[in-house]
């Protein structure tokens, strides 16, 4: 599981509109390190129409569906910080987003560590204030 968070895969202050927007910044992040095809950024968006990624405390974790796994080269997550926030509905406003894609079984392992790092707000605060990447694989790589 190393190497699933490196540098390249962390956006620091991005500015978005819409919840569609940071999802997409979040996959194409994934694209562009080629863990996904740019078809798992797509299964992204459906993903989050039939349910919110949104998880509590600032925090979404947008992902493909089911069908989305053959377009899963490898395991990895990005980060998206939005330091103003966007909207995911319901008047729940994220200011992190962690994309993910991972092989087989491994989402599962990956969702636990991402859970129990965001479970806690100071380490959400720690992330969406972070001014490097260095920082965020830091706090990331304490826990994973």
């Amino acid at each position: 599981m190393k190497n699933i968070l490196t540098a390249e895969k962390i956006m620091l202050n991005a500015k978005v509109a819409t919840k569609e927007e940071a999802i997409r910044l979040a996959g194409d992040l994934l694209v562009k390190a080629g863990h996904v095809t740019s078809a798992y950024v797509e299964k992204m968006q459906e993903r989050e129409q039939l349910a919110t990624t949104y998880i509590g405390s600032g925090v979404a974790i947008p992902h493909g569906t089911n069908e989305s796994k053959q377009e899963i080269q490898s395991t990895g997550i990005s980060i998206v910080q939005v330091p103003e926030g966007v909207d995911f509905g319901e008047g729940n406003i994220a200011y992190l987003l962690v994309g993910i894609a991972a092989v087989g079984d491994e989402h599962l392992e990956v969702l636990s560590n991402i859970a129990i790092i965001c479970s806690e707000e100071e380490n959400v605060k720690r992330v969406v204030q972070a001014t490097s990447a260095a920082e965020i694989i830091d706090l990331f790589s304490e826990e994973v």
